[in-house]
C-alpha cells in the first residue's frame, strides 16, 4: 500500500517535472515509440498502450473528516486488427489489465453517494476486459463476445466524461443497485454483445452478460470476491439491455440521443422487508448535444448534456438519478485541447430504503445534490492536468453524522488535482 501510493507520487511528480519536447516522443506518448517498438507492432495490427492516472482528492469542510488521499488506476491495454495480423478481416481482439492503488477518499471521509473520484476501487492487480469482436463485410453489424466492461458502450455521454465524480461516468443507479454495480468499471462479465447501425445516424446496441461479476450475493463484496478478474462467472442472473443512438444536426450543430434500458433477472432484496423480488430494471436516456461553435475556431464549442434513470423503488436503494450540465472546448487562444465543465448531479433515495432507516431510528434521507466544476488541460500531448471543485448538498441523502447523531452529515467541498500520463 505505501508503495503504490509512492508509485503514484513519483509518476504525477515526474509528468510534471519532464519537458515537453523530451527526446524520444511523439504525439501518442511520454515514451515515444518506445524506441521503434510500437511501429513494429503496429504494421502487424497489433497496438499496445499504458497509461496511469493519479488523483489527489481533499475533503476541506464537513462530511465525516476533512483530510486527502491519493489514488489511482495503471491502465494496460492490448489490440489485434486480426484483418492485419492473420488475414481474419473484419475481427478485433482486446484485452485489458488494470492496476489500482492508493486509498478512497469517499467512503472514509465523505460517506457520500456519488463517489468522489472515477477511478477508486480496491487495490488490486486485475483483468479488465477480455473480448473478440468480429464484424460483416460491411461493417453495419458486428458481435463481440468475452468479458466486457458495460460501461464502455452503454449509458455513456461524451460530455460528462469529462468530470472526475464517478457518477459522471457510471451512472449512480446501476452503481447502487446492481450485483457490485454492474459489469462496470473496474468489475466486467462474460457476455455477447450485437450492434447494428442501419444507417450512419443511428446505432442499435443490445447485449445480455451475467449480471454478477463477483459471483457472491447481493451485499457481497464484489472486488474482494474475484480480486484478479478472473471468474469468468455465469452462476447468477442475466443482465439484458439494450440501447438505441441517433446522431442528428439540429440547427447545423452536431448532437447525439440515446435511449436505453436494463432488466437483471435475479433475485434483489426488499429495501425495506424481509421479502426478495424476482427481477430489475430501470429506463434512461442521455442527451449530448452542440448549442454553439465559434466561427473564428472550430474547436471552440459550448455542449450541452443531461443523463436521467428511473428504477423501481422497493428493490433498489437509488430509485432516481439525473446528472448534467455544460462543457466548453477550447476556452481560451491557444488552449484548443482543453475543456472546462460544470456538471450538476441528483441521486434520490427511494422511499422504501428510506423508510427502514428511519425504522430503525436514523434519519430519513431523500436527495443527495453535487456540484463539481472540472477544467481539463492539455499540459503536453502526454500529460493532462486537471484541477477539480465538488460540492456535495445533503451528503447520503441527508443522513446522521456518524460522529455526532444529533445532527445531519455536513455539506462537503472537496478540492483535487487529476493527472493522467500516456506512456
Amino acid at each position: 500500500m505505501k508503495f503504490a501510493r509512492l508509485a503514484g507520487w513519483a509518476v504525477l511528480a515526474t509528468a510534471l517535472a519532464a519537458p515537453a519536447g523530451a527526446e524520444d516522443q511523439d504525439e501518442t506518448g511520454l515514451l515515444g515509440a518506445w524506441g521503434g517498438l510500437k511501429p513494429a507492432l503496429a504494421a502487424h495490427g497489433v497496438t499496445l498502450d499504458i497509461s496511469d492516472s493519479e488523483n489527489l482528492l481533499g475533503n476541506v469542510i464537513g462530511g465525516v473528516k476533512t483530510g486527502a488521499t491519493m489514488q489511482g488506476v495503471t491502465t494496460m491495454t492490448l489490440d489485434v486488427d486480426t484483418g492485419k495480423a492473420f488475414g481474419l478481416q473484419g475481427g478485433a481482439f482486446h484485452v485489458s489489465a488494470l492496476q489500482l492503488h492508493g486509498q478512497p477518499l469517499s467512503g472514509p471521509y465523505l460517506d457520500n453517494i456519488q463517489a468522489a473520484n472515477g477511478n477508486e476501487g480496491e487495490n488490486a492487480t486485475r483483468l479488465w476486459e477480455l473480448w473478440y469482436d468480429q464484424a460483416t463485410p460491411d461493417g453495419r453489424f458486428d458481435l463481440k463476445l468475452g468479458q466486457q466492461s458495460i460501461d464502455n458502450e452503454f449509458m455513456g455521454s461524451d460530455d460528462s466524461a469529462l468530470f472526475v465524480n464517478t457518477m459522471a461516468g457510471w451512472p449512480v443507479v446501476p452503481s447502487l443497485d446492481l450485483y457490485g454495480g454492474g459489469p462496470a468499471y473496474p468489475l466486467s462479465s462474460l457476455g455477447l454483445r450485437g450492434q447494428y447501425k442501419p444507417d450512419d445516424s443511428v446505432t442499435i446496441l443490445a447485449g445480455v452478460f451475467d449480471d454478477d461479476p463477483g459471483g457472491g450475493g447481493f451485499d457481497e463484496d464484489q472486488q474482494a470476491l474475484d480480486p484478479a478478474g478472473g471468474r469468468f462467472n455465469l452462476n447468477n442472473g442475466a443482465l439484458w439491455i439494450a440501447e438505441i443512438q441517433y446522431a442528428t444536426e439540429a440547427l447545423g450543430l452536431p448532437g447525439t440521443y440515446k435511449f436505453g434500458g436494463w432488466y437483471d433477472s435475479a433475485t434483489f432484496p426488499d429495501q425495506r422487508y424481509d421479502a426478495e423480488h424476482r427481477g430489475n430494471y430501470s429506463l434512461y436516456g442521455v442527451v449530448d448535444q452542440m448549442v454553439w461553435r465559434s466561427a473564428a475556431s472550430a474547436k471552440r464549442s459550448l455542449n450541452l448534456f443531461g443523463r436521467i434513470m428511473g428504477a423501481p423503488d422497493d428493490r433498489n436503494y437509488i430509485d432516481f438519478g439525473f446528472n448534467g450540465g455544460v462543457t466548453l472546448t477550447a476556452p481560451f487562444a491557444g488552449r484548443e485541447d482543453d475543456q472546462v465543465g460544470l456538471d450538476f448531479g441528483v441521486a434520490h433515495v427511494s422511499s422504501r430504503a428510506a423508510d427502514a432507516i428511519a425504522d430503525a431510528g436514523g434519519r430519513r434521507p431523500g436527495a443527495e445534490y453535487l456540484i463539481e466544476a472540472t477544467y481539463q488541460a492539455q499540459a503536453t500531448p502526454w500529460l493532462l492536468l486537471q484541477p477539480d471543485l465538488q460540492y456535495v448538498i445533503r451528503p447520503g441523502g441527508g443522513i446522521d453524522d456518524p460522529l455526532d447523531p444529533r445532527q445531519r452529515l455536513g455539506n462537503e467541498l472537496v478540492v483535487g488535482l487529476r493527472g493522467v500520463v500516456t506512456f
